[in-house]
């Protein structure tokens, strides 16, 4: 789904990195660093996506992302959400300075381990300017890194590739590969999204469902082997959030039966949709995709945060639209726990919920039919971008 960088953020990110790089910086620099660089590019329907070209960076729009939720089971059969996400941000500073030091491209990256024994989210977050190869993100595929953090992508002849995930953090750190099942699922019009009526407000954005996990987690003190399921986002885009717009609603499900289901709302004040739509993949691999008026996300039961007194629908329905050859489809969406807040105030000031639910289907029985990640803004505060 559209995942965000407020001004809050834009303006932590950039004064912290700002200031680092122009103490490195000569005096003729000085203009340089101010100029602003050429405008971003629109994202326009029909634009082909090419692989493996697109599983990189796209450097000249304004913001990207890489985004990994999941779930994990370890050998005592203890069940865990994961996520990790890249941000790439072009702030069109910079741009015409010759020193590597320039931040005219910034990288920020959340990750997370929801752990029903803590019963909250354990997370942490890190922020550079991009300097390779401490920090950046490579355009031939995916490869992108903060530090000793990365999401990269590496493969061997006649093997196939795969996806390898590392994060280390106070409370946490896993090391884990992905492995592909299947060709990257195109959400909206062949890669082109539209999260708004007007359709400048769009991103290129596609998934890749059933990812196969294995590796090691360290939750706590405790080391675990573990396996698993995991979902990959990745989406660019130029624009900011529709001025309507507060916030939105995701989901990313992998479906028991090799099926996978996205769906979004982009909300405005007094929980009014703006825009929805959904990509549903069934088990045999073809694909529907559903518009703004076949997607209705319907609360049920919310939570309150005591810590940032933000409320949250954690529990939702959702109803797609039936065709004259499937019927209209009913689900349920359960949070793993409720306290899945993560609160990035000390850095990015972003308050937002995010967190592995159970997918349930049944008229008078309810069944479980799939495990994924929601996720939840504007409920603290409308999300500036």
């Amino acid at each position: 789904m559209l995942r965000w960088y407020s001004r809050v953020m834009a303006a932590w990110l950039f004064g912290a990195v700002f200031m680092s790089s122009a103490a490195c910086l000569a005096a003729n620099d000085t203009e340089a660093l101010r100029g602003v660089g050429l405008p971003y590019p629109a994202v326009t329907p029909g634009a082909a996506l090419a692989f493996p070209r697109d599983h990189g960076a796209h450097p000249e729009f304004r913001t990207e992302w890489w985004y990994i939720t999941g779930w994990l089971s370890d050998e005592a059969g203890v069940e865990r959400g994961f996520q990790l996400t890249f941000f790439r941000v072009r702030p069109r500073i910079g741009e015409g300075s010759p020193s590597r030091f320039s931040p005219s491209q910034l990288m920020l990256a959340h990750a997370a381990v929801a752990d029903p024994g803590k019963g909250r989210l354990l997370h942490a977050e890190r922020a550079e300017r991009s300097l390779p190869p401490l920090a950046g993100a490579g355009e031939a595929h995916t490869d992108v890194r903060i530090r000793d953090w990365s999401l990269t992508w590496s493969e061997a002849p006649d093997t196939p590739g795969v996806y390898r995930a590392r994060v280390g953090a106070g409370e946490f750190a896993f090391d884990l590969e992905l492995r592909p099942d299947g060709v990257p699922v195109l959400n909206g019009e062949g890669g082109y999204s539209r999260k708004a009526p007007d359709p400048k407000h769009a991103s290129y954005y596609y998934s890749r469902p059933h990812l196969k996990v294995s590796g090691q987690l360290r939750a706590g003190q405790g080391s675990h082997r573990v396996t698993g399921t995991a979902w990959l986002d990745h989406e660019w885009s130029s624009e900011i959030m529709p001025a309507d717009a507060r916030g939105w609603d995701w989901i990313g499900i992998n479906l028991n039966d090799g099926g996978a289901l996205m769906a979004f709302r982009m909300r405005g004040d007094k929980d009014i949709p703006v825009w929805s739509a959904a990509t549903l993949r069934d088990a045999d691999g073809s694909l529907r995709t559903l518009e703004f008026d076949e997607v209705r996300f319907v609360p049920r039961r919310e939570w309150r945060s005591l810590r940032s007194g933000a409320t949250y629908p954690v529990e939702w329905s959702l109803r797609l639209a039936g065709t004259d050859d499937a019927p209209e489809r009913t689900f349920r969406i359960v949070p793993l726990m409720d306290d899945q807040e993560l609160d990035s105030r000390a850095s990015t000031g972003a308050i937002y919920w995010e967190g592995a639910v159970r997918l349930f289907e049944g008229d008078t029985e309810l069944r479980e039919i799939g495990k994924g990640y929601l996720e939840m803004t504007g409920y603290a505060e409308r999300l500036e971008m």
